[in-house]
C-alpha cells in the first residue's frame, strides 16, 4: 500500500475554479493562491447568506489511542461518499498546525484515498493564516512591553501580566521565560510564557469572528493585564485592535481546497481541543451551509472535548443546530481500552472488546444528552474480524445508534456509501433537538462540575487556591455568564491520561482558570495539560525531507 503523501502526490487535481463552480461560486468570488488553493471573498459570504441552510453534521470520535481512529479521514470518506451519491456535499474541517506535524502526531489532512489535497501545502505554510495570527498575537505582546517601557501610563502591573507570545511549533523551553535581561533599554525584566498559536485567544476569536466588525470589536476586549489596583487592561486600551485586524484581514477569508475526488473542502482556523475549543471557524462553517445541502464538519480528539465544546461553545455562539453526529471507532482502539498492548490488537479478543467498549458506551451517551441523533461507525482494518464488528453493531443498536462499516482510508468515497447512506437515513427519520448542557445562568464553577459529571462522569471538581480566586475575579468583572473551555488530556475521559476505558471513582482537578475575554469563554486547566506542547523522543521532523526537484517526503 502506498503512502498517504505518495497517493496525494500522484493525485490529479482539479484547479480550484472547477471545484468552485460545484457550489456556484464565480472566479470573481475567489482571491486564487496558485492553481489549488483559494480564499472566498466576502462578496460571496454577502451574495449567499439569504440562501436556506443545509443539514450540518458532525464528525466526532472516541478518547485517540496509539491505535488511531481515524476522524478527520472518516469525515473526508463521508463528504466523497455523498459526492458519488449526487448529493452536493462539502466539508468543513480545520487546518493543521506546524506543532503535531513535526512532532508525534503528523499532519491533519485525512489517510489513504481520503485526504484533503494539496496535502504538504495544507500541512505546511498553507495560506498563511497561522502566521497571521501568531504576528498579531505578538505584535500584542510587543506594544504591551513598550508601554510598561515607555512610562506605563495605564498603570499595568508586570507581575500581572496574563497575554503570552506564541509560536506554531512544539517547543518546551518556551513554556516559562525571562525577558527584558540586558540594560534598561531592552525593557522591564519579567517572567513570560509562550503559548503554541492554536492555543491563542486571537486564534479562538478569528473562529468565532463573524466578520470584521466582530473580529475587532473581540480583539479589542481582550484583556492583556491587570493595573496595580486590579483593573483589566485590553488591547483596545493599548490600542492595538486596528494594527492586529489589519494583519488579520485575509487570514478571516476561509480557504478553499479539494478531497482526492474533487470534494469541495472550506478549510480554516485550528485551535486544539485538549487546549482551546477545537473548532473550524464559524464563517466557514456558516458559508458552507449556505452553498451546499450537505455539511460535514469535525471536532477536534474525543467528543469529550471537541464535541462538547462544538456544542457548548461554537454552536452555542453562533447559533449553529446540528442535524447529527458521526462517532468514530475501531475494533483496535477499543481493544487496546480493554487492555490489549498495541503489538497484540490484530488478534481477535471479544473479551478485552467487551471490557474496552465501555469508553465507545460513554461517548455515545453523552452525545445523546444533547439531542442530535447518532451514528457510529467503525473505521475498518484488515485484521477486524466478522465476530468483532457484530459485536459492536449489537452493542450499538441496543442504544439507540445508526451503525456502519468505514473502508474510506482504503476505497475513498466508495468505501464511505454505507455510512453516508445510513446517515441520509438517519437525517430523514430522526430528528434534532438540539441543546446545550448547561444554561448561560449557572456560575462558572457550575458549569465546570456540569462538565466533569455529566461528560467526564467524575465524582467531582477540586480547584487550586489561584483558581478559585480567578473564578471570583472573573466573576466580579460581569463574565458569569460565558461558556466554559476546559483544557484536559485527549487520551482519557479523566484528567489522567493512563485512566483508559470508561474511568470511575476520580476527580477533575482545576490547577488554573483564566479568561479570553475576546473569545467569550473561561478557560479551565486541569491534570497536567500543556498549553505548549514538547516534541517526542524522535520528532516525526526527523523523517522529513526535500529533494532537489521539491518534493517532499517524510510529511504523514
Amino acid at each position: 500500500m502506498k503512502t498517504d503523501i505518495e497517493i496525494a502526490q500522484e493525485a490529479q487535481l482539479a484547479p480550484i475554479r472547477e471545484v468552485a463552480a460545484q457550489l456556484g461560486i464565480e472566479e470573481d468570488d475567489l482571491e486564487l493562491y496558485g492553481k489549488y488553493k483559494a480564499k472566498l471573498s466576502d462578496n460571496l459570504m454577502e451574495k449567499v447568506k439569504e440562501n436556506p441552510d443545509g443539514k450540518l453534521i458532525l464528525v466526532t470520535a472516541i478518547n485517540p489511542t496509539p491505535a488511531g481512529e481515524g476522524k478527520t479521514t472518516t469525515s473526508i470518506g463521508l463528504a466523497q461518499a455523498f459526492g458519488r451519491l449526487g448529493k452536493k456535499a462539502v466539508l468543513a474541517l480545520r487546518e493543521p498546525s506546524l506543532g503535531p506535524c513535526f512532532g508525534i502526531k503528523g499532519g491533519a489532512a485525512g489517510g489513504g484515498y481520503a485526504q484533503v489535497v494539496p496535502m504538504e501545502d495544507l500541512n505546511l505554510h498553507f495560506t498563511g493564516d497561522f502566521h497571521a495570527i501568531t504576528s498579531a498575537n505578538n505584535l500584542l505582546a510587543a506594544l504591551l512591553d513598550n508601554h510598561i517601557q515607555q512610562g506605563n501610563e495605564l498603570g499595568i502591573d508586570p507581575r500581572q501580566v496574563v497575554w503570552k507570545r506564541c509560536l506554531d511549533m512544539n517547543d518546551r523551553v518556551l513554556r516559562n521565560i525571562v525577558v527584558g535581561l540586558g540594560s534598561k533599554m531592552d525593557g522591564m525584566t519579567r517572567e513570560d510564557h509562550f503559548v503554541i498559536t492554536v492555543a491563542s485567544e486571537v486564534m479562538a476569536v478569528l473562529c468565532l469572528a463573524d466578520d470584521m466588525e466582530d473580529l475587532k470589536r473581540r480583539l479589542g476586549r481582550m484583556i492583556v493585564a491587570y493595573t496595580f489596583e486590579g483593573t483589566p487592561v485590553t488591547a483596545d486600551d493599548l490600542h492595538a485592535t486596528g494594527a492586529m485586524a489589519a494583519l488579520l484581514k485575509d487570514a478571516l477569508k476561509p480557504n478553499l481546497i479539494q478531497t482526492l475526488e474533487h470534494t469541495p473542502a472550506i478549510v480554516h482556523g485550528g485551535p486544539f481541543a485538549n487546549i482551546a475549543h477545537g473548532c473550524n471557524s464559524v464563517r466557514a462553517t456558516k458559508t458552507a451551509l449556505k452553498l451546499a445541502d450537505y455539511v460535514v464538519t469535525e471536532a477536534g480528539f474525543g467528543a469529550d472535548l471537541g464535541a462538547e465544546k462544538f456544542f457548548d461553545i461554537k454552536c452555542r455562539m453562533a447559533g449553529l443546530k446540528p442535524d447529527a453526529v458521526v462517532l468514530v471507532a475501531t475494533v483496535r482502539a477499543l481493544k487496546y481500552n480493554g487492555g490489549v498492548p498495541k503489538n497484540e490488537l490484530g488478534q481477535e479478543n471479544l473479551e478485552a472488546l467487551r471490557k474496552g467498549i465501555v469508553n465507545l458506551e460513554k461517548h455515545i451517551e453523552n452525545l445523546q444528552k444533547y439531542g442530535v441523533p447518532v451514528v457510529v461507525t467503525l473505521n475498518s482494518f484488515l485484521t477486524d474480524t466478522k465476530a468483532e464488528t457484530s459485536y459492536i453493531e449489537e452493542f450499538c443498536r441496543a442504544r439507540g445508534c445508526e451503525f456502519a462499516l468505514s473502508e474510506v482510508w482504503e476505497k475513498g468515497g466508495e468505501g464511505g456509501i454505507a455510512l453516508a447512506e445510513r446517515v441520509l437515513e438517519t437525517l430523514a427519520e430522526k430528528e434534532s433537538h438540539f441543546a446545550p448542557i448547561y444554561s448561560d445562568e449557572l456560575s462558572l464553577t457550575e458549569k465546570i462540575e456540569t462538565v466533569a459529571r455529566e461528560i467526564y462522569g467524575a465524582d467531582g471538581v477540586t480547584y487550586s487556591p489561584a483558581a478559585l480566586k480567578e473564578l471570583k475575579r472573573i466573576e466580579e468583572l460581569g463574565m458569569r455568564h460565558f461558556p466554559v473551555c476546559m483544557a484536559k488530556t485527549q487520551y482519557s475521559l479523566s484528567d489522567d491520561q493512563t485512566k483508559l476505558g470508561r474511568p470511575t471513582g476520580f476527580t477533575v482537578n482545576v490547577r488554573e482558570v483564566y479568561v479570553s475575554a475576546g473569545a467569550g469563554f473561561v478557560v479551565a486547566v486541569t491534570g497536567a495539560i500543556m498549553t505548549m506542547p514538547g516534541l517526542p523522543r524522535v520528532p516525526a521532523a526527523n523523517n522529513i525531507d526535500v529533494d532537489n526537484n521539491g518534493v517532499i517526503t517524510g510529511l504523514f
